[in-house]
């Protein structure tokens, strides 16, 4: 038997708020989370996937159970970004529009702090914000939590990623002792369960579909090229799948903008969002994507957090993420809504290892495939053509310059009209894929690379002005960059003098500015990281 909105416990005014925004069945984090949030007071921390419907999941009961009549925040409520910031209050303020008086105030980075402080001052029943920008706010006496009854930590995960443990630990050590503590994550990595441990009280984990997995509705491919044909490979991928409306994800703000230029300047409609952008910028960039005058959106995993598109047809990774969950993230943009999607990874042969890994997390396994000749993109291009032009509606005032038409080509063929016909658009893949290389790497080939693999090469070479560091911890030993960014910082090295960090399995090289280099081998040497006495080389000064 369906289960419908109106058995969950909502009441009527936002059941005809939410049937006018064409929410017809609750979806599975909904059915599941909705009536637990209205009829029981403990603290929840729910695994579930990104685009699932966690915003409605949360966000329906704490509007509910709002009482109006109290001008003070009675539920704070955090994200990682202020894109996520902003789509999760213009959500609620549509799930709110039958209530009369009700207050939600996003506050995030990047915008005025004191407009924020203005809006705060008038009355918030719900504060929506960004942990950074919320410390700030409480820190200046600008922002009362006090009487929170619910404190939600939206993307969890996300937001430890982004490095920002201390700001929650601010913010969960000053809310009250009796609120409801609602924590939901695509993940649930060590850093999330010390969180739940900490601050959470009898906490129940409710684990919608299958923990740390990604949608069912979603396939997963990779490709094996060389890094030099890393951005052809893209095009190829882009030129085989026509209607391609997707997200290129990047590891950098600089690669992601360079990745968009390419893409422009080669003819594609495709264009960046990443951190560098104003808010005004990303605004501008978001509204065409959505509105799909964008194809492709090139970005970085921090700008796409307030993504919310349910008709995605691709995810690429560019490049696959330093930390397998974010992978989780990154795919379950396409496949939502009941609708299927395709995740894809290019990589080279030593990266192999880590689609291991990410198949093991997510439980689903990765198809390796190939990417396309020149002569089958020119097939699917040409087919894809020809369907256009089949769909193409004929109006009735063509029938007028028929004979004109006849007169004119009387000499012509219809094989050879159909020819011309098609080689308007045509014209211009046949002569780049003309003669396209084959940019796949041979069996062979991709066997010798792995064996290659097993020999300690070195980096390249540094920025200049760093040296690379040699340190005996490496993916096997479960440690990421952002935990060696942590280790530089806890002995008083800066995130800026902190360059390029390159993993290998069994071993790391980070690149520490030549100032900060022999301090952080010194410092770091011998010390103890999970068991392992940590053992620490300068290779080279640059």
């Amino acid at each position: 038997m369906s289960i419908s909105f109106q058995d969950l416990g909502l009441n009527n005014k936002i059941l005809k708020a939410i049937s006018e925004l064409g929410f017809e069945k609750p979806t599975q984090v909904q059915e599941t989370i909705i009536p637990r949030l209205l009829t029981e007071n403990g603290d929840i921390v729910c695994l579930a996937q990104t685009g699932t419907g966690k915003t409605a999941a949360f966000g329906l009961p704490v509007l509910q159970t709002l009482d109006t009549s109290k001008n003070y925040p009675q539920a704070l409520i955090l994200s990682p970004t202020r894109e996520l910031c902003r789509q999760i209050t213009d959500d609620l303020k549509r799930y709110a529009k039958y209530y009369e008086g009700i207050n939600i105030v996003p506050v995030y980075g990047g915008a005025s702090i004191d407009a924020q402080v203005r809006l705060l001052k008038k009355g918030a029943h719900i504060i929506v914000a960004t942990p950074g920008r919320m410390v700030d706010l409480l820190n200046r006496g600008a922002a009362n939590i006090d009487s929170i009854s619910n404190l939600v930590l939206d993307e969890a995960d996300e937001m430890l990623n982004m490095g920002f443990k201390d700001e929650l630990d601010a913010i969960l050590g000053r809310s009250p002792e009796e609120r409801r503590t609602l924590l939901f994550s695509a993940t649930l990595p060590l850093e999330v369960e010390g969180i739940a441990k900490h601050y959470m009280k009898r906490h129940e984990i409710v684990t919608v579909g299958v923990r740390n997995s990604g949608s069912n509705n979603v396939k997963h491919y990779y490709f094996v090229v060389h890094a030099k044909d890393r951005y052809n490979a893209l095009k190829r991928i882009a030129d085989y799948n026509p209607d391609i409306y997707g997200i290129v994800f990047c590891r950098t703000r600089q690669e992601t903008q360079e990745v968009a230029d390419w893409l422009v300047k080669d003819g594609y409609n495709a264009d960046a969002l990443h951190g560098d952008l104003s808010q005004g910028q990303r605004d501008q960039v978001m509204s065409r994507f959505k509105h799909k005058t964008l194809s492709i959106l090139v970005a970085t995993d921090v700008a796409a957090r307030g993504i919310d598109v349910n008709d995605l047809t691709h995810v690429i990774n560019y490049n696959l993420p330093d930390e397998a969950e974010i992978y989780t993230h990154r795919s379950g943009r396409t496949g939502r809504a009941d609708k299927n999607g395709v995740s894809v990874a290019i990589i080279n042969s030593k990266e192999q290892h880590k689609i291991k890994k990410i198949e093991k997390l997510i439980g689903k396994p990765f198809a390796k495939a190939k990417i396309p000749t020149g002569s089958e993109v020119c097939s699917k291009q040409l087919l894809h053509l020809i369907q256009s032009i089949e769909k193409v509606q004929v109006k009735n005032e063509i029938s007028e310059y028929i004979d004109l038409i006849n007169d004119k080509w009387k000499d012509i063929s219809k094989e050879e009209i159909i020819q011309k016909v098609l080689s308007i658009e045509f014209n211009r893949f046949l002569d780049y894929y003309r003669h396209a290389p084959d940019l796949n790497i041979r069996e062979e080939e991709g066997a010798r690379r792995s064996n290659d693999q097993q020999r300690e090469q070195l980096p390249s070479r540094s920025e200049k002005g760093y040296s690379w560091i040699k340190i005996n911890l490496g993916m096997k030993h479960n440690i990421t960059p952002r935990h060696l960014i942590r280790m530089a910082s806890t002995i008083g090295v800066g995130k800026n003098a902190v360059g390029k960090i390159d993993m290998r399995r069994d071993i790391t090289f980070i690149s520490i500015s030549n100032r900060a280099a022999g301090f952080f081998a010194n410092e770091i040497n011998n010390t103890d990281y999970r068991g392992l006495k940590v053992k620490t080389e300068i290779l080279r000064n640059k």
